[in-house]
């Protein structure tokens, strides 16, 4: 099984932004943390990948399709705001679940909208780095293994 690991902008500044909202784990050490798992998983193949770039994560979405069994996507502040995000969810035919560090509605108003929930699996939020690892069992629950 292949599950693919997207994270949207600001993620690459984790450990030093806004550490009471976000934690002091780093996307790396968070990448570590979710390897390990899936290693113990079995037969778990996983790619993380972060970009800054709204068009980066709708091209990586769409070349997903036929290509891996998830997505796990923690699309940061393109959930409020990116109906592109969400076309290519749709598009792409590949079970999504969406993953937020804090809980987005417990934060300001304009975050309690995802306009990509619609068309994920579930979503994971509040967790800390926490919910890349429940974003992961999840993705191998949805595909049936384990």
């Amino acid at each position: 099984m292949k599950i693919l690991f997207l994270n949207g902008p600001n993620l690459n500044l984790l450990g030093t932004r806004q550490p009471e909202v976000y934690g002091r784990t780093t996307l790396a050490d968070i990448e570590a943390m979710v390897r390990e798992r899936a290693g113990r998983l079995g037969d778990v193949e996983i790619e993380f990948r972060q970009t800054n770039q709204e068009g980066e994560l709708v091209t990586w979405i769409q070349q997903a399709r036929g290509v891996v069994d998830a997505i796990v996507l923690n699309a940061a502040a393109y959930t409020h705001t990116s109906v592109a995000l969400r076309d290519a969810i749709t598009s792409a035919e590949v079970p999504t679940v969406e993953i937020h560090l804090s809980n987005i509605h417990a934060r300001e108003e304009f975050r309690h909208r995802s306009l990509i929930a619609a068309v994920c699996r579930g979503q994971i939020s509040g967790f800390g780095a926490q919910s890349y690892l429940l974003g992961l069992e999840a993705a191998v629950s949805i595909n049936g293994a384990r």
